[in-house]
Order: structure tokens, then sequence, then C-alpha cells
């Protein structure tokens, strides 16, 4: 990794924590409110994860709120939807080698052609004229594809900065960074970056555009719930479960 001076892992920290969710996975909130039965999710760790979750609540709400309401103020929403948009495009080698590895050959084929298409019409993925095409995102990512073979989560664990996960999805970070254009070491294939400095920055503007997005529904779900920590755990397993299946 090389050395990291102090600021750098200041910063590392804090643009990791700007959500305790992926981009997606609020999509599904009203689903999720009309459950009934929910699994019995393992969490041996439940003490632990009660503790983080207050953590990275509080610095969610008293840190990045705030840094993202300059941000919000600005830029303009048609800009936030296209650093999303670019975003999306640029993760295309995760989502298609995980669509590969599940044998969902119409994932890889709409992943490629959206790919296809939105860096080219649409400007290096700065617009998606694919889904006005019909293609919508057929995200995957390595965790899935261990889910897909019957690996479980195993138990829920909430991760200092980054939020609900379990150790299935945990140890998943590892092989889905692998194929990531996004970096900061050198690497025989092409990155967008390779460098702390060029890492840190476009993690930077990725992380709190995704605050910009979904800040609302997450401060929606700290008024609805009467304990936060179960709530958002259980959002977290029901979402990757029914990413699982599908």
């Amino acid at each position: 990794m090389g050395k990291i001076n102090f600021l750098s892992l200041v910063v590392l920290i804090l643009l990791f924590s700007v959500n305790s969710f992926g981009d997606d996975d609020f999509d599904d909130f009203d689903d999720f409110e009309d459950e009934v039965k929910i699994k019995k999710i393992y969490d041996p760790f439940e003490s632990y994860n009660r503790s983080m979750t207050s953590f990275n609540d509080t610095l969610y709400m008293n840190v990045l709120i705030p840094i993202d309401n300059v941000y919000t103020t600005i830029t303009t929403q048609g800009m936030r939807n296209s650093v999303g948009n670019f975003f999306n495009n640029i993760y295309f080698p995760m989502h298609f080698l995980n669509n590969l590895l599940q044998f969902k050959i119409d994932g890889v084929l709409i992943e490629s052609g959206r790919f296809l298409i939105n860096s080219t019409i649409g400007i290096l993925g700065l617009f998606d004229p694919a889904s006005e095409f019909g293609l919508y995102p057929h995200k995957e990512d390595f965790g899935q594809t261990l889910g897909y073979y019957g690996v479980g989560g195993g138990p829920h664990i909430v991760v200092p900065f980054f939020g609900p996960s379990n150790l299935r999805d945990i140890f998943s970070m590892l092989p889905d960074a692998a194929v990531n254009p996004v970096d900061y070491t050198q690497r025989p294939w092409w990155t967008i970056t390779d460098t702390w400095a060029g890492y840190l920055g476009i993690k930077t503007v990725e992380k709190f555009n995704n605050i910009s997005i979904y800040s609302t529904q997450y401060e929606q779900i700290r008024k609805d719930a009467v304990d936060l920590y179960p709530y958002l755990r259980d959002i977290y397993e029901q979402k990757r479960d029914e990413e699982i299946r599908k």
C-alpha cells in the first residue's frame, strides 16, 4: 500500500463513511416496510454492532451531512446525475465479471451494451442513453457471486466507517477491488488513478455525490426506526438476499 500520512488516512476514513449502504440500497426501502416476515439474522456481535452503528450515525449526521450541504450548493442536480452516471459506467469490469461468473448471460450482454453505448453516445458515461434504449443496469458483485453458489452471509458485522455488512461481503471487497478501475496502486492494466492523491480525490467526489442522492432517505429511516441498529441491519440483509435471488 505504500506510505500513507495521517491526513490521508483521515480523509480516506471519512470518504468511506459517507453512507452505510451502497448506491442503490435505499431503492427497495418501501418494499422492506411492507414485509411481514423477516428471517432471523445471525448476529453474535450485536453489542459491538450497536456501538459501531451509533458511531457511524454520529459521524454521518454531524460531519458528513454538513460537508455535503456545501457540495450540493456548488453543484446542480444535472451535474450530480452525470457524476453518478460516470461512476456506474466505470465499474463495468466488476459488473461484467460477476455476471459472467454466475452464468447470467443476459446480464453480461446488457452490461456490455450499456458500457458501449454510454461510453460513446453518453460521452464517457456522463449520460445514460442506454436506459432510454431499454438497457437497464444489471449490477453484480462478488458477494452476490458467492451467494449464488450457496455461500451464506455469516455473522452480521457493522464495519467502522463502512457501515452494515457481513462476513461474506467483507471478504468479497477484495476480489471486486482487484478489477476496480479506481485504485491507488500501479497495476499492469489501465486504471483511472494509481496514486493516493488521485484515489482520494475521485472517491471523495463519488461518495459525497452519493450522499446528495440518499441523505433524505437515510434521515427518514432515522425518524421511522424505533431502534436504528436492527432496522438498518434488516434492510441490509434483506436487500442482499433479494439481490442474490434475482
